[in-house]
C-alpha cells in the first residue's frame, strides 16, 4: 500500500478528471485490501489529519488533498489568494485538483442543467427554463494552492473554540448539545452507574432525540474527547446496530472523535484505529463510512465556530 511519500499530480488536462477519480478508487480498494495490516490503520490515521485540517470538504477531496500534498493548512484559488488574501502564489507551484461543485440553473424535475436536460429528453415544460433555480448539477476539477505555496501578506487569525484549553472546550461542548438535537449530562464518579464505561449514549425514557452521558473525572481533557466521541455515536447510530455492527462502528466514532478533538487541539496521539474490524467491507461501503465521518465531524464543528 502506497504512503504519503508517494503524491501523485495531474498535469494532463484530458485525462485529469479520470485520474482524479481512479486516484481514489486505487486508495480506497488499497485500503480495503490490507485492512488488517498495520499500515492501512497509519493511512487512515494520516487522512484523517487532513480531514482534521479541512473538516467542511468532502472525503473524496480531503483524499485528493491528502495524495497531493499531504502537509497543507489551508487552501484556496490562485485569484482568492490574491483578492482576499493580498498573497501571490509563487512562480513554479502545482496546483492541488479537487472537485469544484457546479451550481448552475437545473430542471425540476431531472435536476439537470439546461443543455444536458435537452440532450437526455427530458420532457418537463411546467415552467420556463429561464424560470427554473440554481441548484447543484454536478463537481469539476479545480487547481487550488496551499499558502505554503504563497508569499505576502500573514493571514489572519480565525476566531474558534480551538484554543487547545480543555477546560473551555468542554462547556463549549456542552452547549452545542441542541444544536446537534442531543441531550448531555456530565455525571459524577459517585452517582456513575454504568461500570468501566466513561460513556454512553442511549434513549431516556419517551425521548425521541438520544441521550448522551459521560463520567466527571479530574482531566478536562478527557471528559471532553469521550464527550466527543459519544456525540458521534448519537448522530451515526442512534437507529441502533446488531453485534456484527458494532465494532465497526466504533472506528467510525472514534475517528470522528480523533478528527474533532485535534481541530479543537487535545491531545488524541492516544487513538488507536483497528481496521480489522471493516475486512469483511467492500469497497462501497468503505466509502459509506468515510462519508459518513466526514459529514458527521462537520455538523459538530459548525457549531463550535464563531
Amino acid at each position: 500500500m502506497e504512503t504519503t511519500e508517494s503524491s501523485v499530480s495531474f498535469d494532463e488536462t484530458d485525462t485529469r478528471r479520470d485520474e482524479m477519480h481512479s486516484t481514489i478508487d486505487a486508495w480506497i480498494d488499497d485500503l480495503v485490501t490490507a485492512v488488517d495490516e498495520a499500515q492501512s490503520s497509519d493511512e487512515f490515521q494520516e487522512w484523517l489529519d487532513v480531514q482534521s485540517r479541512f473538516h467542511d470538504y468532502s472525503y473524496r477531496n480531503t483524499l485528493l488533498i491528502k495524495r497531493q500534498c499531504p502537509e497543507a493548512t489551508k487552501i484556496a484559488g490562485y485569484r482568492t489568494w490574491q483578492a482576499e488574501f493580498d498573497r501571490h502564489v509563487r512562480e513554479g507551484e502545482s496546483a492541488i485538483w479537487i472537485w469544484a461543485p457546479i451550481i448552475t440553473t437545473r430542471c425540476p424535475e431531472c435536476e439537470n442543467a439546461p443543455s444536458y436536460h435537452e440532450k437526455i429528453g427530458c420532457e418537463y415544460d411546467e415552467t420556463d427554463p429561464e424560470e427554473w433555480s440554481e441548484g447543484l448539477v454536478g463537481f469539476k476539477p479545480a487547481p487550488v494552492f496551499d499558502v505554503s505555496q504563497t508569499e505576502g501578506e500573514p493571514l489572519p487569525e480565525l476566531d474558534t473554540v480551538a484554543t487547545g484549553e480543555a477546560a473551555n472546550l468542554l462547556p463549549e461542548l456542552i452547549n452545542i448539545a441542541d444544536d446537534i438535537g442531543v441531550r448531555v449530562n456530565v455525571v459524577s464518579h459517585g452517582e456513575w452507574s454504568h461500570g468501566d464505561a466513561e460513556g454512553i449514549c442511549g434513549r431516556s425514557g419517551t425521548e425521541e432525540k438520544p441521550t448522551v452521558e459521560v463520567r466527571d473525572r479530574e482531566s478536562r481533557a478527557a471528559v471532553a474527547g469521550t464527550l466527543i466521541h459519544e456525540y458521534a455515536h448519537a448522530l451515526l447510530h442512534f437507529d441502533g446496530v446488531d453485534d456484527t455492527e458494532r465494532s465497526k462502528r466504533e472506528v467510525e466514532a472514534e475517528a470522528v472523535a480523533y478528527i474533532v478533538g485535534r481541530y479543537c487541539g487535545l491531545d488524541m496521539s492516544g487513538s488507536a484505529f483497528y481496521l480489522a474490524a471493516w475486512e469483511s467491507d467492500d469497497a462501497g461501503t468503505v466509502r459509506d463510512r468515510l462519508d459518513r465521518i466526514s459529514r458527521t465531524t462537520d455538523k459538530l464543528m459548525e457549531p463550535l465556530e464563531y
